[in-house]
C-alpha cells in the first residue's frame, strides 16, 4: 500500500511544569527567561486546572482524531495517510516529524498547521522549517497554507456561537444585543505593511461565522500579544471590554476563531484574565467551546488534505 505522510504542525506546549523553562527558552530563541518571567509563565500554567498536562493531550487527541477521519474519508483504498506530529517549540519538533517520516520510508507528504489563518510570521514559519528539512531528507512535500473559509469550519464555529447565544437568551438577554467578540492571537503590526493576509482572513472567517450564526452585533479584537519593543496589532480584548462597558454593553460572547483547541491563550487569557476584567466591569462574559476534536473540524482538515494530495 502506498503511504502518504501527513505532518500535523502546531505551536506545542511543555509536557510538565519542570519543562516550562526549556520551552520558554526555545520560544525566546535560546535566551533563557528571567526568574520573574519564568515565574509568571509557571503561575499561569498552575492557574489552569490540571496544569500543563491537558494542554499537550489536546494536540495528541486532535492528531489521533484526524488519523481516524482520514482513514474513514479517504476514497483511495490503495493509499494510506499516516499522521505525524511536528511542534514549533517542543518535542517532537517540526524537523523531528519530517525526519521520522523519511525514516519510515515515506517519500511524499502533506503538511498542515492546526491554525486556519495564514501569516508569514506564523504558518509561514512552520512551512519554511518543514520544507527545509524535507529537502534535506529527500522528501516531496506539499503544504496547506490556510483553510479559513472551509464550509465545515464555518459551520463548526457557527454552531458554537449559536448555542451560547441560546444560553444568553435563556438567561434573559436580548439575543441581538449580545456582543460577539471574535478574537485571535495578535502579531506584530509590521505584517500589515508586508501585505500579510492574516488580518483579512480572520475578518472573513468572523463575518462568515456571524452571518451563519445569526449574530446581530459583532466585532473583531486581538488577544495574547507578545511583550516586545515593537507594536502589536490591537485593540487587545481587555481594552475592548473596557470600551464596551462605556458603551453600556452588558453581555459579551467571545469567539476565539484564531484558535482550534484549549490551551494557555484560551484557558488563562480568556477564562481567567478576561473574565476577571469583565467581572470588574459588570459584564457577563462567556466564550464558545473550543473545536478540539469536533468531527466537523476533523473533516475540514481531512478534506483539505485529500484535495491537496489529489492535485498532481
Amino acid at each position: 500500500m502506498n503511504k502518504i505522510g501527513v505532518l500535523v504542525m502546531s505551536y506545542g506546549t511543555p509536557e510538565s511544569l519542570d519543562q516550562v523553562e526549556a520551552y520558554y527558552t526555545h520560544i525566546r530563541r535560546g535566551n533563557p527567561p528571567t526568574e520573574e518571567q519564568l515565574k509568571e509563565l509557571k503561575d499561569r500554567y498552575e492557574a489552569i486546572v490540571g496544569g500543563v498536562f491537558p494542554l499537550r493531550a489536546n494536540t495528541d487527541s486532535q492528531v489521533a482524531a484526524l488519523q481516524e477521519t482520514l482513514d474513514r474519508l479517504n476514497p483511495d483504498k490503495g493509499l494510506q495517510f499516516v499522521c505525524y506530529q511536528g511542534l514549533k517549540h517542543a518535542r517532537p519538533f517540526i524537523e523531528d516529524g519530517v525526519a521520522k517520516m523519511a525514516e519510515d520510508g515515506i517519500t511524499e507528504a502533506v503538511g498542515i498547521v492546526l491554525a486556519p489563518h495564514y501569516s508569514v510570521m506564523s504558518v509561514g514559519g512552520y512551512i519554511k522549517r518543514a520544507q527545509a528539512k524535507a529537502e534535506e531528507c529527500g522528501l516531496k512535500m506539499k503544504f496547506i497554507e490556510s483553510y479559513h473559509l472551509h464550509p465545515k469550519l464555518i459551520q463548526a464555529f457557527a454552531e458554537r456561537v449559536s448555542a451560547k447565544l441560546d444560553l444568553f437568551e435563556e438567561a434573559g438577554a436580548e439575543r441581538s444585543k449580545v456582543k460577539v467578540l471574535f478574537s485571535a492571537h495578535s502579531l506584530p503590526e509590521k505584517i500589515l505593511a508586508m501585505g500579510d493576509p492574516y488580518q483579512d482572513q480572520l475578518l472573513a472567517t468572523s463575518a462568515a461565522v456571524a452571518e451563519k450564526a445569526g449574530a446581530g452585533s459583532w466585532q473583531f479584537t486581538w488577544q495574547s500579544a507578545g511583550r516586545t519593543a515593537v507594536p502589536w496589532l490591537g485593540p487587545d480584548i481587555l481594552d475592548t471590554l473596557r470600551t464596551l462597558s462605556q458603551e453600556q454593553v452588558e453581555d459579551v460572547l467571545v469567539a476565539p476563531v484564531g484558535f482550534v483547541s484549549d490551551h494557555l491563550e484560551i484557558l488563562y487569557d480568556l477564562d481567567i484574565e478576561a473574565k476577571a476584567i469583565a467581572k470588574e466591569l459588570d459584564i457577563r462574559l462567556e466564550r464558545i467551546d473550543s473545536l478540539n476534536t469536533d468531527p466537523l473540524y476533523m473533516e475540514t482538515l481531512s478534506e483539505v488534505i485529500l484535495n491537496t494530495q489529489a492535485k498532481e
